[in-house]
């Protein structure tokens, strides 16, 4: 009797922080959203949900990471406006890679031939190529991917390193709250 208590507290911790996980990705997903930025590009973010993404990755593993961008993307383009529009696609798809690259390289990272920041990088870089080639298949235009792949390219190493640095500052922050509240809910 004792042993399926903790198993349902543990089960409902990881709920309850998954939770949190997802409440603050939508919310900067929406709020990113909201914020017209000064880019060459547009509708370039700078992708800080995928610090959400990410730091779940690291706790929780890639179901996780995968519910997180997955209903990012859905509650945020409900919020904003945009369910089943055309960046909502763009955004599910590219979360969806994304994740599923960070997750491999996040195995590079625990044998130590990676940084965290890599991660992010390749993170960002797989997003940003994902979301142009389905923007170039729904418009039928490769024209789109050949001028815009190089700049967004470009832009994905800083947004990468910002976020692989807030991920790693997170993961620190929130591995102590899970050992002080005695969860033992990380992977």
């Amino acid at each position: 009797m004792m042993n399926s208590n903790l198993n349902l507290r543990n089960r409902l911790n990881y709920l309850t922080y998954l939770a949190v996980l997802i409440t603050f990705a939508v919310v900067i997903h929406t709020v990113e959203a909201a914020l017209p930025l000064p880019m060459p590009v547009p509708g370039v973010r700078l992708g800080l949900a995928n610090i959400i993404t990410l730091l779940t990755l690291i706790l929780f593993g890639l179901r996780s990471g995968l519910l997180v961008s997955i209903l990012r993307s859905i509650l945020g383009s409900l919020f904003v406006g945009g369910l089943f529009g055309f960046g909502f696609w763009l955004s599910v798809t590219a979360g969806l890679v994304s994740c599923l690259a960070m997750a491999f390289m996040l195995l590079l990272n625990k044998k130590g031939l990676v940084s965290l920041i890599s991660v992010s990088v390749i993170g960002a870089a797989v997003h940003n190529l994902t979301q142009l080639s389905m923007a170039s298949l729904i418009i039928a235009s490769t024209a789109l991917l050949k001028g815009y792949l190089p700049l967004l390219l470009l832009l994905s190493v800083p947004t990468g390193i910002f976020t692989g640095l807030a991920a790693y500052y997170l993961e620190g922050v929130t591995k102590r709250m899970i050992r002080l509240t005695g969860s033992g809910v990380i992977q």
